[in-house]
């Protein structure tokens, strides 16, 4: 505070209502100036009264006033003890005490630093206390952290006044923008900051860029037009044809175009939207861009923004993210159903190893997949893969309803096409260990066609195969092309002619299909062969009763490259390599033994039978017919008459045969009567001596051989026909007797009385619907030959071991060894005790292999039987099971 000019007291305004007076830049300069030039100055004469002496709460004047406000002294007049008084009176006002008067202001002229009046004291002989001392550092301590405060709050005045003239330049901007009629002259007081003109910049190019495709598209149209118009006839396609035609290949050929381009777009999307923001922001590039990826992700997040630019820029930059969003989801929901559709329609690569593959569909497939579960139970069950071309669901849901248990067995689906290598290659075709092939339903020339292609296939993966093949066949004819095509890997089994053969035999044997049926399957005994070094130099007569468990049918012979000989010689000696041949219950269940002590004794004296007149009926017709005809002929005797009833006419009858191989002038044994009619209609089976047959085979017919359930209908059909007529025509007291001695149905029971017309002939019904099987089995009129499962227990066997067919092949051949049923009669006397190895060597002198009995009072034979060496007593009435030599 300083006193006016006039000597009047200070102006007591409230501007200077403070308690501390910071002081001015001039005085800060003028005491500068003090310290470098010092003067000699005088304490005033001049005493204020109390009333106009210096109070806190007085304001000072003006802005120079509060610069000027210090105590000043007159220097007119020596301190005095009364003026040293007075000015500590000052000094303890401006330490901060407004209850005491403050000493007479100071001109700016005469200010003096503290240092210079203390030692002005100290000179004039003035002695300080102790309290002035304190109250002096106390000031002189105030004085300095005001000073440096001072210089601060300069420092930030500048940057707040840099701040506003910032704030003001963009001010200034937004009217100039909103008012265009403004002053040139006030845009250039205006000074643009660099950094805005760099958010302009980017806003620019971002609405470039968005209307940049716009322009491209139009100018497309636009050259395209014109060539039209400059040559109408040119054929040439336009450049917007061409352009769509390369993306549209793009995306066709580019496993992953549609992700890729996805991706493109959301980084354009960032790049434009984060240009975008940091045009109409304050925020950095870095940040507009993160901004914009966070708009994409979420479009809610747009919701905080504030101002027109900014808002309007956040809805599109959301509105394209919910595009990308869509269409990410579109893609994904996409994938996810190709995946599924791919597992559900069975695209997927199967990786397994030691598998076994089939290759087609069929009605054999279910019988084939028991057989193979059952003979893979003892390793804890094994893996069936199965391609078709049909529906993966479909095919699961048909074996899902298949009445067996699978035993550990896993059965995996693949919908494909054996011919395409691709399809091969995704079942693991070259780890299987056995491939299987199916023939098809249908012509058998286009089955066994299309198994020829198979053959092909197989046969050209680059991998190679380490599985042979087994190929189901429908014509004879055609094997030899087939394993002229494989070479080695492939095994055929002719079906056709299998059963065909196998009915012929069952008709002459009753019994045998039940006999095959028990060797062909994996639930009983089967073949296996193996190699036992204990055995090298023993006689085949010894190694008959070498197993206890086994039955040894033949031995594979190593000097003739693996051959196979059924039924040898007793004399034939074991060499280092041979395998033997046995019948099994399963290969880990037989192992030679010590030899037991066998007599076997001789055969009882019979008489020779001489082969008698037959006669057979043949009910349908089969593709095979010629076969059929042609072993008949060869078995029966001379004389015996073979009637075919069917559809067929006589006359093309005759050219099928022909065509078929058969020579009928030829046939040696049997004369063929031809009877035209449809064996389902009663009138027309009348018009057959029906009681006079020896056999009667009921065929599958050609016409709905297609079909399971309706060719065993009409074979069920025909059965129970027959069975009828004959019943009617047997004289009444036969069936009296008949009655009397089955004892098990009523005079008028109809299942009573064919069964009595069985015992007058034998009917073998072919069957392909294994689920029809039980029928016959319960009413016992019939035998049956079960040929779909037949077939498929073949396949099967040659399936886990490829060397088995070489005796199928034998068995079902028209030369050859083949299985018999025997009376007891050629081996045994009446009520005789013999074990089953003494028979066995009694059937050695007939040059025959006995491998199982059926008893008098039992259905079903035994093949392979326990404790051989066990004796018991035989009746004439059983009979015997021998693989021997045919007749």
């Amino acid at each position: 505070m300083s006193s006016n000019t006039d000597g009047s007291p200070p102006s007591t305004s409230s501007a200077a209502a403070r308690d501390w007076i910071f002081p001015s830049y001039s005085f800060v300069h003028s005491t500068h100036n003090i310290r470098r030039t010092p003067r000699r100055r005088r304490f005033s004469s001049y005493h204020p009264p109390p009333s106009q002496q210096f109070n806190s709460t007085a304001p000072a004047s003006s802005s120079e006033d509060a610069s000027n406000s210090v105590t000043t002294i007159s220097p007119s007049h020596r301190p005095q003890s009364s003026e040293f008084r007075n000015y500590q009176k000052s000094t303890r006002s401006v330490a901060g005490r407004p209850d005491e008067p403050a000493a007479a202001p100071l001109k700016s002229n005469d200010a003096v630093s503290p240092e210079k009046i203390f030692s002005k004291f100290f000179r004039g002989g003035l002695r300080i206390r102790p309290q002035l001392a304190f109250s002096i550092s106390i000031v002189t301590t105030v004085l300095s952290s005001l000073l440096s405060k001072n210089f601060t709050l300069h420092k930030e005045v500048a940057q707040l006044q840099g701040q506003i003239s910032k704030l003001n330049v963009r001010l200034k901007l937004c009217n100039l923008l909103d008012s265009p009629d403004i002053h040139n002259s006030t845009l250039q007081d205006v000074s643009l900051d660099p950094s805005k003109s760099l958010k302009i910049a980017a806003l620019l190019v971002s609405i470039m860029l968005l209307v940049l495709p716009l322009f491209f598209l139009k100018y497309v149209d636009y050259i395209s037009s014109s060539r039209r118009q400059i040559d109408n006839n040119s054929e040439e396609v336009s450049l917007n044809k061409q352009l769509a035609y390369r993306v549209d290949v793009f995306l066709s050929v580019t496993p992953y175009a549609k992700p890729l381009a996805l991706l493109v777009a959301t980084l354009l999307l960032i790049c434009l939207g984060g240009l975008a923001l940091f045009g109409v922001t304050d925020d950095s590039l870095a940040d507009s861009l993160w901004l914009s990826w966070t708009y994409i992700a979420d479009s809610g997040n747009h919701a905080n923004s504030e101002g027109f630019g900014s808002r309007l820029v956040s809805v599109s930059i959301s509105f394209g993210g919910m595009l990308i969003f869509a269409m990410m989801l579109g893609l994904v929901s996409d994938a996810i159903s190709e995946k599924f559709d791919s597992l559900r329609k069975g695209r997927s690569e199967v990786v397994e190893r030691n598998h076994t593959l089939i290759l087609g569909w069929s009605d054999k497939l279910g019988s084939l997949l028991n057989q193979l579960a059952i003979a893979n139970e003892s390793l804890g069950g094994g893996t069936v893969v199965v391609m078709a071309e049909h529906d993966k669901e479909e095919m699961e849901l048909d074996i899902g309803k298949m009445e067996f248990d699978f035993r550990g067995t896993s059965v995996i689906c693949r919908s494909g096409s054996p011919l395409i290598l691709a399809d091969l290659k995704k079942v693991s075709v070259s780890k299987a260990r056995a491939i299987v092939v199916l023939a098809e339903d249908g012509n058998a020339d286009q089955s066994d066609a299309r198994a020829l292609r198979t053959v092909l296939s197989l046969t050209g993966v680059k991998e190679g195969l380490q599985a042979h093949i087994v190929v189901e066949l429908s014509d004879l004819d055609n094997e030899v092309l087939v394993k002229l095509v494989g070479g080695d890997l492939v095994e055929t089994v002719v079906a056709h002619d299998v059963i065909g053969r196998l009915m012929i035999q069952c008709a002459r044997q009753p019994g045998l299909a039940q006999i095959w049926e028990d060797i062909l399957g994996f639930e009983n005994c089967e073949f296996y062969i193996k190699r036992w070094p204990q055995l090298d130099g023993m006689q085949f007569e010894d190694v008959l009763i070498s197993f206890k468990e086994a039955i040894p049918c033949g031995v594979k012979v190593a000097s003739s490259g693996g051959k196979i000989i059924l039924n040898p010689d007793d004399s034939y000696v074991l060499q280092e390599g041979d395998e033997i041949l046995v019948i099994a219950e399963d290969d880990d269940t037989y192992s030679p033994a010590d030899l037991p002590m066998v007599l076997g004794g001789n055969l009882p004296e019979h008489e020779l039978i001489q082969k008698s007149f037959e006669r057979i009926l043949l009910c349908g017709w089969r593709r095979d017919m010629e076969d059929m005809i042609t072993v008949l002929d060869a078995s029966l005797a001379h004389g015996s008459e073979l009637w075919m009833f069917n559809e067929v006419p006589e006359n093309e009858r005759e050219r099928k045969l022909t065509d078929g191989g058969l020579e009928i002038d030829r046939l040696m044994n049997i004369i063929l009567v031809h009877r035209e009619g449809n064996a389902v209609i009663r009138r027309h089976l009348e018009s057959l001596p029906l009681e006079s047959f020896d056999s009667i085979l009921i065929l599958a017919d050609e016409s709905v051989e297609d079909s399971a359930i309706q060719a065993d209908s009409r074979s069920l059909a025909t059965l129970l026909l027959i069975r009828d007529i004959q019943a009617k025509r047997l004289p009444y007291r036969e069936a009296m007797a008949y009655q009397t001695h089955r004892g098990s149905f009523s005079q008028g029971s109809w299942i009573g009385e064919m069964q009595q017309a069985s015992d007058k002939s034998v009917i073998i019904s072919e069957i392909l619907d294994p689920r029809t099987k039980n029928l016959l089995s319960m009413s016992k009129i019939s035998d049956y030959v079960l040929s779909n499962e037949l077939v498929s227990m073949a396949l099967a066997m040659v399936a886990e071991d490829r060397q088995i067919n070489d005796v199928l092949e034998e068995l079902f051949a028209e030369e050859g060894n083949e299985l018999h049923i025997r009376a007891a009669n050629l081996y045994i006397e009446e009520g005789e005790e013999l074990s089953f190895y003494e028979i066995l060597l009694r059937a050695r002198q007939r040059r025959e292999i006995l491998i199982g009995y059926r008893l008098a009072d039992t259905e079903k034979a035994v093949i392979n039987p326990p404790a051989k060496n066990e004796r018991k007593v035989w009746s004439l009435k059983d009979v015997f099971v021998v693989i021997a030599e045919k007749e």
